[in-house]
């Protein structure tokens, strides 16, 4: 993923709605390994159930605003991420809603996904010791992230 700036961020928002990016609190980006990301995601520490996904879509950055379900899965049971397709257990996957973009978004719709409750689907991908998960697969998976991930703004970013 190519770096992202705090202005790339701020202005990369298709989905916010009125009040969404006031106090838009900014991960320390000058930790990020941006060579190890397919798209930057982060929850909002002030607004726990609100999360915030950006990534380059067309070289430009896309942000989008997702919200998490205030109920998690059953415990002991396994979940799947949508987006990284990493299976874990069901309380760390959480139901999360995007408004859509434009009037759509205005107008209450929405659309919801299964995706780590934590946002941190591109470290996922990579947690397994070498042997398990060579460098082949974590490019396979890592494709599969982004395109997942685009499609899911894609279709957030669609206003009919």
């Amino acid at each position: 993923m190519k770096p992202l700036t705090e202005s790339d961020i701020r202005s990369s928002f298709v989905n916010a709605q009125p009040g969404d990016l006031d106090r838009l609190p900014i991960p320390g980006l000058h930790e990020m390994l941006w060579s190890e990301r397919e798209f930057l995601g982060w929850r909002d520490p002030q607004a726990h159930h609100r999360g915030y996904i950006v990534h380059w879509m067309d070289d430009r950055p896309v942000g989008i605003v997702v919200r998490s379900s205030s109920s998690s899965l059953r415990p002991g049971i396994a979940a799947m991420c949508s987006l990284c397709h990493s299976p874990q257990p069901a309380t760390q996957v959480r139901l999360f809603t995007a408004p859509k973009a434009g009037e759509a978004g205005l107008n209450g719709n929405t659309l919801g996904t299964y995706i780590c409750e934590d946002l941190a689907c591109s470290l996922l991908i990579r947690v397994a010791p070498p042997h398990l998960n060579p460098p082949e697969q974590i490019e396979r998976r890592a494709a599969g992230l982004r395109d997942r991930v685009q499609g899911f703004t894609t279709t957030v970013m669609k206003t009919a």
